[in-house]
């Protein structure tokens, strides 16, 4: 009994570790739909970090709590913290300055100025025309979004990290 029970502790100690990280580290996230193209598409299998301090431009994993359904998208911070946000004439100017989005498809929907609160993020799909985000859910309280994800690990054909 001795020796089942010392055998079997490594693999006890693998299996927490394990547990350990994908709880609190790093965990694999699934793109589901198209409102991330061209960077990332349906189907893709990335490296959620869930430790990593967000920065504007990330991708990020949000949580959306609407009409009774929670569920996880994947977009980019386009604003952060105490900014403010609007879109005339499709192009979108964080804090009165044009910004540079040469990875969107498509033309962003014209949007009123927003101002965010010192802990609000605005969360863009990079398919502008077919995305739901904070155009539509507001923005995002800083406990809602999950951590960053900028590595791709499915399709091999895009494995590494994405900007």
């Amino acid at each position: 009994m001795k020796k089942i029970i010392k055998e079997t502790i490594p693999y006890i100690i693998i299996l927490v570790v394990v547990i350990l990280i994908r709880t609190f580290i790093a965990t694999p996230v699934i793109v589901s739909g198209e409102s991330m193209e061209p960077t990332l598409n349906n189907g893709e299998i990335m490296i959620l970090n869930k430790i990593s301090k967000i920065e504007k431009y990330d991708i990020v994993v949000v949580d959306v709590h609407n009409n009774n359904v929670d569920e996880k998208i994947i977009k980019r911070v386009i604003a952060m913290p105490g900014e403010t946000i609007s879109c005339e004439n499709g192009v979108v100017f964080v804090n009165g300055k044009k910004i540079d989005e040469d990875y969107i498809k498509g033309i962003t929907s014209d949007f009123t100025k927003i101002e965010l609160d010192s802990d609000e993020y605005f969360v863009m799909g990079d398919n502008r025309q077919n995305s739901a985000d904070s155009r539509v859910f507001g923005a995002f309280k800083e406990d809602d979004i999950k951590g960053v994800t900028d590595f791709s690990i499915y399709p091999f054909s895009s494995f590494g990290k994405v900007d």
